[in-house]
């Protein structure tokens, strides 16, 4: 809204012209998410320790991990502060804001309510995973019906490296949809266990989405690049933006030794908002590159869940597939980092697509 304001001053000053840019106001989506962040972290976290919101581990978990009982979670909270101020600042409304806003504001009470049982009510594994499933379907569902019937929307998928393929998927892809979103969102939920490691894939992810946003909603640049042309979609170049700095905020506290968790207020929102920017850029399965970190994680589980149930034999000493690392002697912060640096390396091979086709 800021940035509309400021772009009406041109007329009488011309230097305001910058904000038209969608990139200028990227970069300072990003600035005000991080100072958002880095100057409530302080307050929020001490009004965590003194309401006693502090982590609940679960008996089942590595040992290690039992002297961050108490530490404060729900640190989400400040991510999704600054992400929608910075957002509601910077962003041109329209449809596209709507609906991320919509994804970011329904998914975090999901994962709200399940901290709140989690922490104030002493219930380790809060909401049950089937009522959880089934309330992210339902905050996803409208999202979903909106671009198939939306006349500006395609039902086409879009295959990375592959040039011509792209087949309509129709009504499945009402479907197809709802498994991005939700599958997303409990990915980067599954990932949120150890000091800093969600939120570094979740950065690198939304650096691809920001790029792909901005290519996307640009006609020019779309048919240059051959990828899908959405109109509005460039705007969410500046949701992404703001996601990397209240991310990059929150990291400051969140590095470990942590002196926040982000909680599933932070991780389920922040997982639906990315698969909603795939949805919205067309480039819904290059999310299984650029997050890859999150695939493998959730992966980890079924594997281990299943070979249970069926073998009663474990794939892994621990899923998600991190504590394995942990178990088998690798010291957190090296876990974290080396899985950053996949992050990153894998962000760079979802970038390639654009031209390797």
């Amino acid at each position: 809204m800021l940035g509309i304001y400021l772009y009406s001053l041109h007329k009488y000053f011309s230097a305001f012209n910058v904000f038209k840019y969608i990139t200028f106001r990227s970069i300072l989506a990003t600035i005000t998410a991080l100072l958002v962040c880095l100057f409530c972290a302080p307050l929020i976290i001490l009004w965590l320790r003194t309401k006693q919101i502090g982590q609940v581990i679960r008996d089942d978990g590595p040992p290690d991990h039992f002297s961050k009982e108490g530490t404060p979670t729900m640190g989400g909270l400040l991510i999704l502060a600054g992400l929608i101020i910075s957002t509601l600042l910077w962003m041109k409304p329209g449809l596209p804001m709507l609906i991320i806003m919509w994804v970011v504001l329904t998914f975090g009470a999901i994962g709200f309510v399940d901290d709140y049982l989690k922490v104030i009510k002493r219930n380790p594994k809060g909401l049950k995973a089937r009522l959880k499933f089934f309330l992210q379907i339902l905050a996803a569902l409208p999202v979903v019906f909106f671009l198939y019937y939306c006349p500006e929307f395609n039902t086409r998928l879009v295959f990375p490296f592959i040039k011509w393929f792209r087949p309509d998927l129709g009504a499945f892809y009402i479907v197809f949809a709802l498994l991005v979103i939700v599958g997303a969102s409990n990915a980067v939920n599954l990932t949120d266990g150890l000091d800093g490691l969600a939120i570094g894939p979740t950065i690198t992810t939304a650096g691809v989405y920001a790029v792909f946003a901005y290519v996307a909603g640009h006609s020019q640049f779309a048919h240059y690049l051959d990828v899908e042309y959405v109109k509005g979609a460039g705007e969410l170049a500046v949701f992404c933006a703001a996601l990397i700095g209240g991310g990059l905020g929150f990291l400051w506290y969140n590095a470990y030794p942590a002196q926040v968790f982000m909680g599933d207020v932070g991780s389920l929102p922040l997982g639906a908002a990315i698969g909603t920017a795939a949805l919205l850029s067309k480039q819904e399965l290059v999310l299984a590159i650029a997050g890859g970190i999150f695939v493998v994680e959730a992966v980890s589980v079924m594997v281990q869940v299943t070979s249970y149930k069926w073998k009663q034999k474990r794939v892994f000493r621990m899923a998600p597939i991190h504590h394995h690392f942990e178990l088998i002697g690798w010291a957190e912060p090296k876990v974290t980092v080396r899985f950053w640096i996949i992050s990153i390396l894998l962000a760079l091979a979802a970038l390639s697509t654009l031209k390797l086709r």
